[in-house]
């Protein structure tokens, strides 16, 4: 079943359920904000106001055409794709598994006039997949960075690990230096890194629980977590919220920026097991 609904103040999403998972996307933004197997996979703040022109907090936000923000961008944060509209291009819905093919309605912006094709194809069923897909279609060369922001929900922060950036080198984003991950990673204060050189699969730990993050076209990772005294300064987020959320974010960030010739493509494609 593919289902358009809207929530009583008109905020429309598809509702998606088949035999093998169960998922929702607002049209704002195409945001996947619940993917659902035997549990929820995302994490979603409870003060999110699905309101027309909001960003969601939590589940799959679309940065792009920049993710975070640069010194010589005039864009907001994250760009405009999660609070601009996308049409449904496309829909398939088989026994156990779902496709559900979207497009930004206008990529222009007054900081960003180039003219390009961006959609995003999900594949809701026994795994989840985004392919973002962004083709040039204007005369100049364009540059881009972009991320799909995932929110995983855990069980708790501390019980967590991420494995498969051991060895790769990032930069903290909280004292601005390039560094190098010895470990595995564990979580007990603020975390904001980007990730680069990485070719591997990434292994979220959750005491038993384990959930692989396939990337391609992307050799870039985004681990974010707020912390206490961060979450108590995000409006749309409670306090203690940090303890049920980590971001694993698949992305073409820093020095993983992606140039596009007139009608070249790029595909950005996360696929979660």
């Amino acid at each position: 079943m593919i289902k358009l609904n809207k929530f009583d103040n008109g905020f429309e999403y598809l509702e998606i359920v088949n035999k093998s998972a169960s998922a929702k996307i607002a049209l704002q933004g195409a945001h996947l904000f619940s993917f659902k197997r035997d549990n929820e996979l995302l994490w979603v703040s409870k003060e999110s106001r699905f309101e027309d022109g909001i960003a969601i907090r939590g589940g799959v936000p679309i940065c792009w055409p920049q993710f975070g923000l640069p010194k010589d961008s005039q864009l907001k944060q994250h760009g405009y794709a999660r609070t601009s509209m996308w049409k449904i291009i496309s829909t398939k819905d088989e026994e156990e598994l779902s496709i559900v093919r979207l497009k930004l309605q206008d990529s222009k912006h007054k900081y960003f006039e180039y003219e390009c094709d961006v959609t995003i194809t999900f594949y809701i069923g026994s795994e989840l997949q985004m392919h973002l897909q962004t083709k040039n279609i204007d005369d100049k060369t364009m540059k881009i960075t972009q991320a799909l922001h995932t929110y995983f929900a855990i069980s708790n922060i501390s019980n967590i690990s991420i494995v498969g950036l051991k060895n790769k080198p990032y930069f903290d984003a909280l004292d601005y230096k390039v560094k190098k991950q010895d470990t595995d990673i564990s979580i007990s204060s603020e975390v904001d890194r980007i990730y680069q050189e990485v070719d591997n699969d990434i292994v979220l730990q959750d005491n038993d629980k384990k959930t692989i993050i396939k990337n391609t076209n992307s050799s870039s990772v985004i681990v974010w977590n707020p912390w206490i005294e961060k979450s108590h300064h995000i409006k749309d987020m409670q306090d203690d919220a940090y303890k049920d959320f980590v971001c694993i974010e698949s992305a073409n960030a820093s020095d993983d920026f992606v140039i596009l010739q007139k009608d070249e493509i790029h595909t950005l494609i996360t696929k979660i097991i």
